[in-house]
């Protein structure tokens, strides 16, 4: 029986990469949308972009002389680049974000965030609102922002400034009664809106619960001295006080004094009362005040005590928006993808590397596909698909390593150290550098 005879369609593989792309696209990019798997810059939206694919139909070429495409038959699309173009854009983008994030992060702490879709760009959300787009290429304001959370916590369990909302209340005291439970009478207040000494409003109505307050300040208000001048009250006449004028009967010794000496006088004899003379001394353990000595009713002692809510870490305090629901950590800054107009040469020229190491990748796995030795009339050939895979894994490496290396030597911090280096260098310098001799 006679063998068949095969009728090729081709004699060449269908499957050759060209010598140059395309840059065929419609408004929407749709023309193009099947050859990038994304799309994030081929189908509408902020980021649509027809330089985007200018440069992809560029780096086909590029692609094609890298790899001896006129010598030899390289058997990816140009497709397969487009796809390599536009994930070494988005890795240019993720490393660049990763570096601002580490410049910004500390100074923008507990800011409005973002949401965002599938490519990660922003869709709404305070952020979007009040900053508009593009943050990420934004120079931020240096604002101590974790530092000063630190100093808000210190201050509020220090008694002083904070974010935590001080509330005041008060209560009247029972005669021979030492000890009075201020969490039950200010959770008593918050419960029924009103204050326990005064009968008012307070505005810390249903905000206690089971919440522990933590009380910074107690004080009370020392019965009023009665003082009299002069003039005949009880069988007693006084001028002025026994601290500086001393006392006199009034049918010895008759003084006048200025108005003003009068005033002042007054001043400081309520403040050495409640100074030198004070009725109580408290402690405070538990959110339990005991006084000594005990109340004995010859005054309608009323207490003032300063408090403060405790609030678990993540809940705001009343009115005051302290950032808890906001920028936490590199996740929620709210960084979109880089414009590709927003890269310049240097970002460009790395992209065109990456994408080519990533069509290396591509290519020695499609040529691995086909085992060690490829026969062919006559004789085999070996293809080079272990070659291609390990440089491209080795370059792909490089090219991070490098932009990282560069990133990190342009931070923030790393700047500041450079110039202080150069102020001192120049300092240095200018020692060397004699002084003119001055003639007058």
């Amino acid at each position: 029986m006679a063998l068949p005879t095969f009728t090729p369609k081709s004699n060449s593989s269908k499957v050759i990469l060209p010598s140059t792309g395309s840059t065929i696209v419609t408004a929407d990019g749709a023309g193009n949308a099947s050859n990038y798997p994304l799309g994030i810059y081929t189908t509408g939206g902020d980021l649509f972009d027809e330089n985007f694919v200018s440069g992809a139909a560029d780096q086909v070429a590029f692609v094609f002389k890298k790899l001896g495409g006129d010598v030899l038959d390289i058997e990816i699309t140009p497709a397969n680049v487009y796809s390599a173009y536009e994930e070494a854009v988005l890795e240019y983008s993720y490393q660049i974000n990763l570096h601002q994030s580490k410049n910004t992060l500390p100074n923008v702490l507990g800011q409005a965030t973002a949401s965002f879709d599938h490519d990660g760009q922003m869709t709404g959300g305070d952020a979007s609102a009040s900053y508009g787009s593009k943050i990420n290429l934004k120079y931020p304001r240096f604002r101590f922002d974790y530092a000063r959370k630190v100093g808000d916590g210190v201050s509020e369990y220090a008694g002083f400034g904070g974010n935590l909302t001080e509330y005041s209340a008060s209560f009247n005291t029972t005669s021979s009664v030492p000890t009075y439970d201020l969490q039950t009478i200010i959770s008593g207040a918050s419960h029924t809106g009103f204050d326990e000494g005064t009968g008012n409003p307070v505005d810390f109505s249903g905000l206690v619960g089971n919440n522990k307050v933590r009380i910074t300040r107690v004080y009370y208000k020392t019965p009023a001295a009665m003082w009299r001048f002069f003039g005949y009250y009880g069988g007693i006449n006084v001028i002025g006080n026994m601290m500086t004028y001393g006392q006199f009967a009034d049918d010895s010794t008759f003084e006048i004094i200025p108005a003003w000496q009068n005033k002042m006088q007054a001043m400081a004899y309520e403040d050495h009362i409640y100074t030198r003379v004070s009725h109580y001394s408290y402690e405070v353990i538990n959110n339990k005040l005991t006084l000594y000595p005990p109340p004995d009713n010859r005054f309608t002692d009323r207490f003032f005590v300063k408090f403060t809510i405790e609030r678990n870490a993540w809940e705001e305090d009343g009115d005051i928006d302290t950032g808890i629901a906001g920028i936490n950590n590199i996740n929620s800054l709210p960084f979109d993808n880089i414009a590709y107009s927003s890269i310049n040469a240097i970002g460009k020229h790395w992209i065109r590397r990456y994408a080519l190491a990533l069509c290396k990748e591509m290519l020695g796995q499609v040529r691995g596909k086909f085992g060690g030795a490829v026969p062919i009339p006559g004789d085999n050939v070996t293809l080079n698909a272990g070659a291609l895979l390990s440089q491209a894994a080795a370059e792909k490496t490089s090219l991070i390593d490098e932009i990282k290396k560069i990133l990190d030597e342009t931070t923030y911090l790393q700047l500041a150290k450079n110039d202080a280096e150069i102020m001192e260098a120049a300092n240095n310098v200018n020692k060397k550098v004699p002084s003119p001799i001055f003639v007058g």
